[in-house]
């Protein structure tokens, strides 16, 4: 008899409950496309910081120079920092910087790295022509826009560098733009800087980017530092505190946010339970009259806008999926996946938000039957 009654008071109310399912659902679905995107947040958002380049610099200590010059890091650096390569670890790339000549004794600056690991780190970075992507690639050379306006370059150019008397003559394989110093520099392979400087196996410092928290690179930075005594590992703290700050205030707007919508869903489902508990007044006085207890008028009712918030809660989670990979795809590059434990959670919101709705089926307790049977 319950379900039968139930049943007849959802198909007689069903323009109005469909009213509030539409509001839940739709409630639901942005509520669990942003908790996909909170829990999903951070490892897309150390992935783009992680394209804005290094955040851990290895370099030798200042007092390791001699005779005024600037020191240097040797390959046993790399080896170790090889060995003791975390998983948070995307690229670690060696640096010799020179200043060099160019046509009419002009100078640049000339950067020897590795230029495959530079690419996983630089992804920002627009590229006219071709990559350098192997380390035996000693012929080419990537420009900066500068460099390249200074010196009009193109892809296919050839630029004579000079050095301490010594010379080397590249090809231009690209020009790139990356908005920084960067585009004042000419990047080669780091044996051919190293042999024009006369420097071999000797290089600047190391720069490596590190995915994770801000803790988890000052965490790494610290195990570098201790598998390197005697060199400066320093995080570029600018990039790790500015990361940390970013993901806390995405946070709290989620956090926000998430709580707006619920309150709004919850003002629709009361302005709508409001409206049903004055149509069914008089049910609920036939109902009383002719015996029913108020308890089970009630528990009718709770029923009712228990289903409403299970079905919308579901409806919502399915389009909070589609929104959320949206949202990725069009912040990120990359759809966010959905965690089934959103799924649980949404109908668990819109579950509390129904019935939170609902308050307004109160005030047919105050129904008096006789009232109702005498038509006022």
């Amino acid at each position: 008899m319950f379900w039968r009654l139930l049943w007849q008071l959802l198909r007689a109310s069903r323009s109005r409950l469909a009213v509030a399912l539409v509001a839940v659902a739709a409630g639901a679905a942005v509520c669990s496309a942003l908790i996909n995107l909170h829990l999903d947040a951070e490892r897309k958002l150390t992935r783009e910081f992680r394209t804005l380049g290094a955040n851990v610099v290895v370099a030798p200590s200042r007092s390791a120079g001699s005779g005024g010059e600037a020191p240097l890091l040797g390959a046993g650096v790399l080896e170790k920092i090889a060995a003791a390569r975390a998983s948070e670890v995307v690229a670690a790339a060696p640096y010799l910087y020179i200043v060099a000549r160019a046509a009419n004794d002009r100078s640049l600056i000339l950067a020897g790295t590795w230029l495959d690991e530079v690419r996983r780190m630089s992804s920002w970075w627009k590229l006219q022509g071709d990559w350098i992507s192997s380390r035996d690639d000693l012929t080419r050379c990537l420009v900066g826009r500068a460099v390249a306006k200074q010196f009009s370059l193109v892809p296919g150019s050839e630029l004579l560098l000079r050095y301490a008397g010594r010379s080397v003559r590249l090809v231009v394989a690209g020009v790139v733009s990356a908005g920084g110093t960067e585009d004042n520099q000419v990047f080669v392979n780091l044996p051919v800087a190293q042999q024009l400087a006369g420097l071999e196996s000797r290089f600047g410092v190391v720069q490596l980017s590190v995915t994770g928290s801000a803790a988890q690179v000052e965490q790494v930075a610290r195990g570098l530092a201790v598998a390197l005594p005697g060199l400066n590992v320093r995080p570029i703290r600018q990039i790790a505190e500015a990361e940390g700050q970013l993901l806390s205030r995405i946070r709290v707007l989620i956090l926000a946010t998430v709580v707006l919508i619920l309150a709004l869903t919850a003002l629709c489902v009361l302005a709508t339970m409001a409206a049903l508990a004055l149509e069914r007044r008089r049910d609920v006085g036939l109902m009383k009259a002719l015996g029913g207890s108020m308890n089970r008028v009630v528990r009718l009712f709770l029923t009712e806008a228990a289903i409403l918030g299970v079905a919308g809660g579901t409806l919502g989670w399915v389009g909070g999926v589609f929104l959320s990979g949206w949202i990725g795809r069009s912040v990120f590059g990359s759809a966010i996946s959905p965690r089934p434990e959103v799924l649980p959670l949404t109908v668990a919101l819109m579950f509390g938000v129904a019935l939170a709705g609902a308050l307004p089926l109160r005030l047919l307790g105050q129904v008096r039957p006789a009232v109702i049977l005498r038509g006022e």
